[in-house]
C-alpha cells in the first residue's frame, strides 16, 4: 500500500466531477487500499478518490473510535437512494480543509446503494456519523467541498488559511 498526497483547497482537481467505476477489479481494490492508508495516515476518517487527484467515484471510510476495532467501508459507485427531511447539524472538516471545522446541516439519514471491495452491490440507511460522512464524502465525487455550504466569506477565509499554511510548510 503506498500513501498518496492529499489536494488541499483551492486545487482546482477538486471540483471535477468523478467517474463511475465500470467494475470493480484488482486495480479498483489497490486504489481502496492505497485510500485507506492515505486516511490513516493523514489522519481521518473518510476518504474520496478525488482527493489523490483520482477522479473516480470511489470512497473509503473508517468511524471507528480510539480504541475500537477497524470499521473500514469501502463504496464504489455510491448514490443517495432517498433522505429524511430532517437535518442535523454537525461539526464537520476535511482533508482537503486541514484544520478548518465548521457546522453544516445535513439530512440525519440517508438510504444508500453502492459497490463494496469486492463488487457487490449494498444498500442501506446510514444515519449519525455515518450518514455525515458519506454525505460529505459523495459530495466530493461531485466537485464540492464542505465549504461551499458556507457563506463566500467564510469560505474565502477558511481556502487563505489552507493556502498560508501551505506555503508555511513548504517554505520550512
Amino acid at each position: 500500500m503506498t500513501i498518496r498526497p492529499i489536494l488541499t483547497v483551492p486545487n482546482p482537481i477538486l471540483r471535477e466531477i468523478s467517474k463511475p467505476v465500470d467494475a470493480v477489479t484488482d486495480e479498483t481494490r489497490k486504489l481502496m487500499d492505497d485510500m485507506l492508508e492515505t486516511m490513516y495516515a493523514a489522519p481521518g476518517i473518510g476518504l474520496a478518490a478525488i482527493q489523490i487527484g483520482v477522479p473516480l467515484q470511489v470512497i473509503v471510510m473508517d468511524l471507528a473510535r480510539d480504541g475500537e476495532p477497524p470499521q473500514v467501508k469501502y463504496f464504489v459507485n455510491p448514490e443517495i437512494l432517498e433522505d429524511v427531511e430532517d437535518e442535523v447539524p454537525y461539526d464537520e472538516g476535511c482533508l482537503s480543509v486541514p484544520d478548518v471545522y465548521e457546522t453544516i446541516d445535513r439530512p440525519e439519514r440517508v438510504k444508500i446503494t453502492y459497490l463494496d471491495y469486492n463488487g457487490e452491490r449494498v444498500t442501506e440507511w446510514a444515519e449519525g456519523l455515518y450518514a455525515v460522512c458519506i454525505q460529505h464524502e459523495m459530495d466530493h465525487l461531485k466537485g464540492v467541498v464542505f465549504i461551499d455550504y458556507l457563506s463566500r466569506l467564510k469560505r474565502d477565509r477558511a481556502v487563505k488559511k489552507v493556502v498560508k499554511a501551505e506555503k508555511l510548510k513548504a517554505a520550512g
